[in-house]
C-alpha cells in the first residue's frame, strides 16, 4: 500500500467485530498493523470512512516479515482468487471458513496457508452449512491437529465451546457486551436459546442480575452450560435443557429476555411476552432482507397487538451480515 496509511478508532471491545465487517468488505489494510490506544484500536483501512468513523492518517507499522492474509500465502489460478473468503470465524484456536465448491479441491491448501498466516490456529474447520433444529455447523477438518472443541476468551470470559455440537457465533460478542451493560442490579433475565450460555457468561461477568436462566433445546449444550458456570464461577446462571416454550412457563417473570434464534425468533415472542413483567425488555435476533426491516417491525408490532400484546420497539440495529441480500438484526422490544 502507497502513501501514507489510514486507520479508523474504535472502542477495543468492537474491534474483533468491526475486523471482521473491514474483512467481510474487501476493505481492511491488511499490510499494517493494528495499534492499540489505551481503551481504543486504530485498524488501518482501505477507506476514507467506515460505518460513520472518519479515517484518518496514521503512522500504522507495516507487517514485517509475515504476512497475516492467507491469500497471499496461496498459488493458486487468477480465476479462483477472487472466489477465496475475505474472512473467516476463528473460535478459541479453531478457525472456520465457508468455501464454493469451485474451491473445495483445495481445502487442505487453503486450511494449510490459514495456519500458516495465523500462527495461533491449532485448527481448521470447513464449514459445509448450519443443520438441523440445533443450528450445528457441519465441519470437516482441513488443517491442523485434534477437534472442533475449543476455548474461547471474551471479556475475561473463558467458553468451552464445540460448534459442531452447539450453536456459537463468535461475531456477537459485541452485542453480548451491549446487552450486559444495560442490565441493572438484581434483573431476573431468561436467555431462551442459550448455547453453551455467552449471554448470559457475559452479563454475569459485566452486571450483577439476581438470576439468569439459560435455556436450549440441544442435550449437547447442558455439558457445555455446567464446565462454563463452573470455570468461571457464574453461579447466578441455572442452565436448563427442554423446549423454550414450555420452560418458560414454570419461570419467574422476567425483567429482561435474550432470543437469539434468528431464522424464527419471531414465532416464539408471544411465549416470551407471557414471560416478561410489564416493563421487561427483549433482545429479539431476527434475519431479514435489509430492505424489509423496517417494515417488518411495523408488522411485527401490528402482530403482537392483534395477539393481545402490546410492544414498542426501542431500538433496531443490524448485527451482521448473513448473505450478499439479508442480514442478522436485534429488536429491542419493550412490554408495555
Amino acid at each position: 500500500m502507497k502513501g501514507v496509511p489510514k486507520c479508523i478508532r474504535v472502542d477495543k471491545r468492537e474491534g474483533e467485530e468491526v475486523r471482521n465487517r473491514l474483512a467481510d468488505s474487501g476493505l481492511l489494510d491488511t499490510k499494517h498493523k493494528i495499534a492499540r490506544h489505551g481503551e481504543h484500536l486504530d485498524i488501518p483501512v482501505l477507506c476514507d470512512s467506515f460505518e460513520g468513523r472518519e479515517a484518518f492518517d496514521s503512522e500504522a507499522e507495516e507487517t514485517e516479515g509475515h504476512t497475516t492474509d492467507y491469500k497471499e500465502i496461496l498459488d493458486l489460478p487468477d480465476w479462483l482468487n477472487e472466489e477465496l473468503p475475505r474472512s473467516y470465524d476463528i473460535i478459541g484456536d479453531v478457525a472456520i471458513i465457508k468455501l464454493s465448491d469451485a474451491l473445495v479441491p483445495y481445502r487442505e491448501r487453503i486450511g494449510e496457508a490459514m495456519m500458516e498466516a495465523t500462527p495461533s490456529l491449532r485448527a481448521v474447520m470447513l464449514d459445509s452449512g448450519v443443520k438441523g433444529e440445533f443450528r450445528i455447523r457441519e465441519l470437516k477438518k482441513i488443517a491442523g491437529t485434534g477437534t472442533s472443541e475449543t476455548v474461547h476468551k471474551e471479556f475475561g470470559v473463558r467458553m468451552t465451546v464445540d460448534p459442531s455440537l452447539v450453536y456459537f457465533n463468535p461475531r456477537l460478542a459485541t452485542e453480548r457486551a451491549r446487552v450486559a451493560l444495560s442490565v441493572k442490579d438484581g434483573e431476573k433475565i431468561i436467555d431462551m436459546f442459550a448455547g453453551v450460555a455467552p449471554f448470559p457468561l457475559v452479563i454475569s461477568k459485566l452486571a450483577r442480575p439476581e438470576v439468569i436462566y439459560a435455556v436450549d433445546l440441544n442435550p449437547e449444550a447442558e455439558r457445555f452450560m455446567r464446565t462454563n458456570i463452573e470455570n468461571n464461577h457464574a453461579g447466578d446462571i441455572v442452565p436448563i435443557i427442554g423446549d423454550a416454550r414450555s420452560a418458560v412457563k414454570g419461570l419467574p417473570k422476567a425483567d429482561r429476555i435474550i432470543m437469539n434464534l434468528p431464522q424464527s425468533s419471531d414465532d416464539f415472542l408471544d411465549s416470551a411476552l407471557e414471560a416478561a413483567k410489564v416493563g421487561a425488555v427483549i433482545h429479539m435476533h431476527r434475519v431479514l432482507e435489509r430492505a424489509e426491516a423496517e417494515t417488518f417491525a411495523e408488522k411485527l408490532t401490528e402482530r403482537m397487538r392483534s395477539a393481545g400484546h402490546n410492544i414498542r420497539i426501542t431500538r433496531t440495529s443490524e448485527l451482521k451480515t448473513y448473505s450478499p441480500s439479508m442480514s442478522v438484526y436485534v429488536f429491542d422490544i419493550v412490554k408495555d
